[in-house]
């Protein structure tokens, strides 16, 4: 009990000594061993590198949830260290409702096969993104956090103690200065000198060891850089691949429903008729602005003809007398039934659109070739 005592006037008195140390600094009454310009670039770098981690790192996590609550919840199920409960991405969740509702309006239906599809294809958006966030959480944010849980404590352990070190060490060489003042009046005072010297000496053996230590591990900050940008070329792989797959799915998606345009065009013909000659709004966002819309070809007064059977049949359609557009193939693009056009990537074709066709398909035309193409596969020129 009596060496508890003890201990705990020592840890006491060396507070009280740092505490004074540091407030007599902070007023200027008290010199401060100042550390060299090296030392003073590898605090400031590693200083800097927790900063912007700890913003790179949360940044993510809003990117891969940006659900707050779910956020939190996740990180109360890490620091209980429980696995984290498998939660439904809201794609999954579209497809589940987007197939639910296909039963009621009836699977059989343009509609309810729309659906269906769609339904499918958002599954499959969902699963990617499932897959993405596992990849970059394990890839990208476990390395992050493990720096900022691990290796930063540990820095920031060895500064608090080089601090106090550098207390003491400016303490004791106050103590050393009064002694010798004191010295100088008195004869008397020369143990005092020793005793103060000696403790200088032991102080600024402390102070120098701890500073190499301290050195070594914001020189490691290096090696983390060099972790760190490894871990960011996996995300940045994981995230590449996340979008192909994705676009990969809506190229298909869009494959699929743009067989059934001319179904979809002939069921909307029956309830309203289009008039004689429209400008597509999606033919417009297609394009930059203020580009002249694509010519339509005039409804022939007498001619008993449906907008379903022209959009089916674009080899008896004729280009508009009023001209036509040049377009650039931004892809390629196999047809998928004889009244499409295939496409390949750089090349220049002719297009126009019919009366009341999708806006998303135009007609186009290369040499004795004629077919629909999908707009998001051209870039429409002026």
């Amino acid at each position: 009990m009596d060496f508890n005592v003890k201990k705990l006037a020592s840890d006491a008195g060396v507070f009280f000594s740092r505490a004074m140390q540091f407030t007599e600094e902070k007023l200027g009454q008290a010199e401060k061993t100042e550390l060299d310009a090296h030392f003073e670039n590898l605090l400031a770098r590693a200083d800097c590198t927790k900063n912007w981690t700890e913003k790179i790192l949360r940044q993510t996590e809003v990117l891969l949830q940006p659900n707050p609550s779910a956020r939190v919840e996740e990180f109360l199920y890490e620091k209980l260290d429980r696995k984290v409960p498998s939660r439904v991405t809201n794609g999954e969740l579209l497809a589940q409702y987007m197939t639910e509702a296909a039963n009621d309006f009836g699977p059989g239906t343009p509609y309810g096969k729309t659906l269906i599809k769609v339904g499918e294809t958002q599954r499959r958006l969902g699963a990617a993104e499932r897959d993405f966030i596992h990849s970059a959480s394990i890839n990208f944010l476990t390395p992050l956090r493990n720096f900022l849980e691990g290796d930063w404590r540990t820095i920031s352990k060895e500064r608090r103690i080089l601090q106090n070190c550098r207390l003491d060490l400016d303490a004791c060489k106050a103590r050393l200065k009064k002694a010798k003042a004191a010295e100088a009046k008195a004869a008397l005072w020369s143990d005092e000198v020793e005793k103060a010297e000696h403790e200088l000496r032991l102080t600024q053996t402390e102070f120098d060891r701890q500073a190499e230590v301290t050195r070594l591990l914001l020189e490691g900050i290096s090696s983390t850089h060099v972790n760190h940008l490894r871990c960011l070329h996996e995300f940045v792989e994981s995230q590449t691949n996340y979008y192909a797959q994705c676009y990969q799915y809506m190229l298909d998606l869009q494959k699929q429903l743009g067989r059934f345009s001319g179904t979809f065009v002939g069921n909307a013909e029956s309830a309203s008729p289009p008039p004689a000659a429209t400008s597509p709004p999606a033919v417009a966002a297609a394009t930059l602005p203020a580009v002249p819309t694509i010519p339509v070809v005039p409804t022939i007064a007498g001619v008993p003809n449906t907008v379903a059977e022209s959009v089916l049949n674009p080899n008896e359609v004729k280009p508009p007398a009023s001209g036509t557009r040049k377009a650039r193939v931004l892809y390629d693009y196999e047809a998928a039934d004889s009244t499409e056009l295939a496409l390949l990537a750089d090349e220049m074709i002719t297009v126009y659109s019919l009366p009341g066709m999708d806006p998303d398909w135009l007609i186009g035309e290369r040499g004795n070739q004629k077919g629909k193409v999908p707009v998001t596969y051209l870039e429409l020129l002026s």
